[in-house]
């Protein structure tokens, strides 16, 4: 056996031994529901990750797909960022213990982070807007964007582009046929 210098192995004692590299990002990553209005209504910018508190119920009932982010939006207050109108349904199973459908849900940012959106939505006017809802590594997980909304004619500028691209690949694929 050779040792090279770029294999992600390292031999020990005339042994191949694998090294632990860092894991591909989307490697564990399982999408429980998108946000698809989220970009049709806001210009969206800046976009983090954060972790979501749930009950039990909230949980089970996020892994069946009973998510609604449409209406859904943050907010900052005292300091806490918090995840409002998103709607969890039900969990099937669940006895008296079940949760509410639509309530404010903590979400799990550090300090700075938190500090940094309420700055740019006290001056800037924008809105905090979730556009993702996901498991990652059996956590649930929200990907936030910081979003403007659209006028009427952003909306439509936005639908002519999307066409125009759609018409562009559509010609290129004709083409190679």
């Amino acid at each position: 056996m050779v040792y090279c210098p770029r294999s992600p192995s390292q031999i020990i004692d005339g042994i191949r031994v694998a090294s632990v590299e860092k894991k591909n990002r989307t490697e564990g990553i399982k999408i429980l529901t998108d946000n698809r209005s989220a970009s049709h209504l806001y210009a969206l910018s800046d976009r983090m990750e954060a972790g979501l508190v749930l009950s039990g119920t909230e949980v089970k009932s996020a892994r069946d797909g009973k998510i609604q982010l449409k209406d859904a939006f943050g907010e900052v207050i005292g300091g806490e960022a918090w995840l409002m109108n998103a709607h969890i349904g039900q969990y099937s199973h669940g006895n008296i213990m079940n949760h509410e459908p639509v309530r404010r849900r903590k979400l799990l940012l550090h300090k700075s982070e938190i500090k940094k959106l309420h700055e740019i939505i006290r001056e800037k006017g924008l809105t905090i807007v979730p556009t993702k809802l996901y498991l990652k590594h059996g956590l649930v997980k929200v990907e936030l964007a910081v979003g403007k909304g659209k006028k009427l004619h952003d909306k439509r500028e936005s639908e002519r582009n999307r066409e125009m691209d759609n018409e562009a690949r559509a010609a290129m694929s004709r083409r190679r046929l």
